[in-house]
């Protein structure tokens, strides 16, 4: 049996109609940040945008208004045996948002991996990784990007100006890297927000306002001259700077983790150090926002994320394993 299917096999699935069973294990949509939340209901769209039908498996008070929602008890969730009962007998493949140890009964099922497992983890079937680096550190080459709904964002239709601040959105972290926003905003006296958490801003150019999402967060995004993301870790993917990208804004990056896949030159840069940092920042407000919008709709929308999904799913079927993502 063939573990890689071919791309006339794979993409013929786009053009079927399945019943795929969505599973999560936290309330959807998320309340706060909940970046794995967030992916998940944009795939419900993206999958129901291509026609095909969803139930949602997920705790009590989940409202997704594009899948059947069933309401199970996160215990009941987490044990195969009994999350198989809870899947329709018409059912054409489980796709879990969590980790499962075996097959939820006889069902076809993938699990997506949202973070870093720990070294020695028990192995987990079907798996499928967020990101090209985030499979490979875990032997493995199957992976599909995450995507965003673009509407869910506002695009800017102006230049990124000189004067505008930039921006940091995360955790205030050592790993996601906030003091070198902080460190380049004191040497450049650049404007810079940090949201994700509160510290006192001892300098008027830094201003700390704290967790932010839905409308906030979106327009702090559009009126960002950039987006900082100096992660010093090997992040599964990172979420925040598609979804700067779909906001227009370019993104300043490092090489760890997924960020690689995600920033090319037109859209942002990538470094190694905070002085390295700093000096693409004073030419960042360069990049075109428009060539960031095209950028993030092109590869990371929730739609191309279904559809890359769709192909991992239609691989499983065809061949009882999963193949290394690949373009149809």
């Amino acid at each position: 049996m063939s573990t890689t299917c071919s791309a006339s096999r794979r993409a013929s699935y786009l053009v079927l109609r399945m019943h795929v069973v969505v599973a999560s294990h936290q309330p959807l949509p998320a309340k706060g940040y909940g970046g794995p939340q967030r992916v998940v209901v944009a795939l419900v769209r993206g999958l129901a945008a291509l026609g095909h039908r969803i139930t949602l498996l997920a705790p009590p008070g989940t409202r997704v208004p594009e899948a059947t929602v069933v309401a199970v008890p996160p215990r009941k969730l987490a044990d195969p045996a009994t999350l198989a009962t809870y899947v329709p007998r018409d059912a054409t493949i489980v796709h879990a948002h969590f980790p499962l140890s075996r097959a939820p009964g006889a069902f076809p099922f993938v699990q997506t991996i949202h973070r870093n497992l720990k070294p020695g983890s028990p192995p987990y079937p079907n798996s499928i990784f967020l990101s090209r680096d985030h499979a490979r550190r875990h032997k493995s080459d199957v992976f599909v990007h995450n995507g965003l709904d673009p509407a869910d964002y506002v695009f800017r239709r102006f230049p990124k100006r000189e004067s505008q601040y930039d921006l940091f959105l995360g955790k205030l972290h050592s790993a996601k890297g906030y003091h070198w926003a902080v460190e380049a905003a004191k040497g450049t006296g650049h404007r810079l927000i940090v949201a994700g958490g509160w510290r006192p801003s001892f300098t008027g150019s830094i201003k700390f306002v704290g967790e932010v999402d839905g409308a906030t967060k979106a327009a702090l995004l559009a009126r960002a001259r950039c987006l900082w993301n100096p992660a010093a870790w090997d992040e599964p993917f990172g979420l925040v700077t598609i979804e700067a990208f779909l906001s227009g804004t370019p993104v300043l990056g490092t090489h760890r983790g997924a960020l690689p896949e995600l920033i090319t030159p037109e859209v942002g840069a990538l470094c190694d150090t905070v002085d390295e940092m700093i000096a693409a920042a004073e030419q960042i407000h360069t990049r075109d926002p428009a060539a960031c919008r095209a950028h993030g709709e092109r590869r990371f929308t929730h739609v191309t994320m279904a559809e890359g999904y769709v192909r991992m799913y239609g691989c499983l079927l065809d061949t009882g394993k999963l193949g290394p993502q690949r373009s149809a």
